[in-house]
């Protein structure tokens, strides 16, 4: 696992995800913030980041 900081696309406020190199699709996750919910969408290759997306999602 590894710990990823960003901008919730919500409240603008930093926080942090904890990311499975292992999942290779797109998920939800609500913000710790302001609990709305965020599709992240995380890339890694040899074990590192390499691509991270935080998009909103149209309610």
């Amino acid at each position: 696992m590894e710990e990823h900081f960003f901008q919730c696309p919500y409240c603008w406020e930093q926080i942090s995800m904890l990311l499975d190199p292992s999942v290779t699709t797109k998920y939800i996750e609500d913000c710790e913030i302001c609990c709305n919910p965020i599709e992240v969408s995380a890339t890694f290759q040899g074990g590192e980041l390499v691509s991270f997306s935080a998009e909103s999602i149209e309610q």
